[in-house]
């Protein structure tokens, strides 16, 4: 962990620096593994996966009676758990649809909006050290609300072949019928230009390790449409001297066993709450079974201290983080002048894990400072909007002066006659 007193801010920028690895060779293995995807189908696919996950498939598709018998393996309580987080989730972002827009701009010009399920969506899930299960509601909760036609699904496989019961329940629980066990760049690949077995997609959602999300990046130059560009999680806290210490260490620890790779920052005014929240860091992290990976993550931690809470405003809209905890006492007035942030989480009892899990919110979220440009995963990412315009003889009349005179002005002829000739019509 590195502590910061008082930083000038023109020292912020190289302070809350992400961690940095070596992509050196990175994008060319990736588009070498896309290619051959992309040439040789599913032989290619399982090729890679026997070299990555050291697992020798037959078959890519997850039979219909795994899917429907992965009920029975999973317990009582989870599957209580996974019930209430999909009515949350899915209470929440079913708010989130608009109606369609009608506007008669001039007298005789209709103008509307309609929105448009995306048709075929490619969900992506991750596994590693454990499959995250909770992605596959935050990624197919919204898709199924949306009405997107196909939903395709992929997950690493595990040693033996086979994939998480837990998973494969939640996609029963969405109807989510066509499950893969593919991981890695060979599953983006195979989402992006479509196999024997794996259909094409027209958008892929999910977040991944930098092979996956350099994939995704590769692959949306030509094919394919992607969610953004989700990277290792990250989680900012600003907190003063009415914070739990207990609580906020709980929550950087929550985020630093991601994966080495993950980083958290904790912004305070106060130097005793920045000792406190380490001491309990140091307490806490010896007790987790994921230690090693958190132990790791925090070599990239910052605790910094600032002079007042507006340095910690200012500080936080220029880390842009994905997640950020606001345990301070005046925490709405402080959330107000966020701007830069994937979720915000505040007061002393919303932690983090719950956005993760069964809050409501989407837990899919830019990183790596793409929160300046980009908000979190919504329902706007699984639709399109199309404009309708109906114009009657009298409508176009009553703005043709103004598009001969733009059309004109930008020296577009063509588009200047499509209008007068019109106009000239008996």
């Amino acid at each position: 962990m590195n502590i910061y007193l008082n930083p000038k801010e023109s020292e912020w920028d190289q302070i809350l620096q992400r961690p940095r690895f070596d992509t050196s060779s990175l994008y060319d293995s990736v588009s070498k593994i896309i290619s051959d995807v992309k040439s040789n189908g599913d032989e290619a696919i399982r090729r890679h996966t026997e070299t990555f996950d050291k697992v020798k498939l037959d078959t890519l598709l997850v039979p219909a009676e795994e899917i429907e018998g992965s009920s029975a393996r999973v317990s009582e309580e989870l599957k209580a758990g996974i019930k209430e987080a999909h009515r949350n989730i899915k209470r929440f972002h079913s708010k989130q649809l608009c109606p369609d827009s009608f506007e008669e701009t001039t007298p005789g010009v209709k103008c509307w909006q309609k929105t448009i399920p995306i048709q075929s969506v490619g969900l992506y899930i991750p596994g590693g050290s454990a499959p995250l299960l909770s992605t596959v509601l935050m990624l197919g909760v919204p898709a199924t609300i949306a009405g997107c036609k196909e939903i395709v699904l992929c997950t690493p496989p595990s040693a033996d072949g086979s994939v998480s019961a837990a998973i494969l329940y939640i996609a029963k629980l969405l109807g989510i019928e066509k499950v893969f066990r593919i991981g890695g760049v060979q599953a983006i690949s195979a989402m992006a230009y479509g196999t024997e077995s794996v259909p094409k997609v027209n958008k892929i959602f999910g977040p991944g390790n930098q092979y996956v999300v350099a994939a995704k990046q590769i692959c949306s130059r030509d094919s394919v449409a992607i969610d953004m560009p989700a990277g290792p999680s990250e989680l900012a806290v600003m907190a003063d001297e009415s914070c739990v210490p207990a609580f906020v260490a709980s929550d950087l620890l929550s985020q630093a066993e991601h994966g080495p790779d993950s980083q958290v920052i904790l912004i305070s005014d106060s130097m005793k709450v920045i000792e406190e929240v380490k001491e309990e860091i140091n307490l806490q992290l010896v007790k987790l079974p994921r230690k090693e990976i958190a132990a790791k993550s925090l070599e990239s931690c910052k605790l910094i201290q600032v002079k007042d809470k507006q340095e910690m405003v200012r500080m936080v809209n220029t880390y842009a983080p994905e997640h950020l905890v606001i345990a301070c006492e005046n925490y709405s007035e402080l959330a107000a002048m966020i701007y830069n942030a994937g979720s915000v989480f505040l007061g002393n009892y919303s932690p983090e894990s719950a956005g993760d899990y069964a809050s409501g919110t989407n837990h899919t979220l830019p990183t790596n400072g793409w929160a300046h440009a980009y908000g979190g995963l919504n329902m706007d990412a699984f639709v399109k909007k199309i404009t309708f315009q109906e114009i009657s003889k009298y409508g176009l009349f009553n703005i043709s002066a103004s598009v001969i005179a733009m059309a004109e002005a930008e020296e577009l002829e063509a588009h200047r006659n499509a209008v007068s000739i019109r106009m000239k019509a008996e």
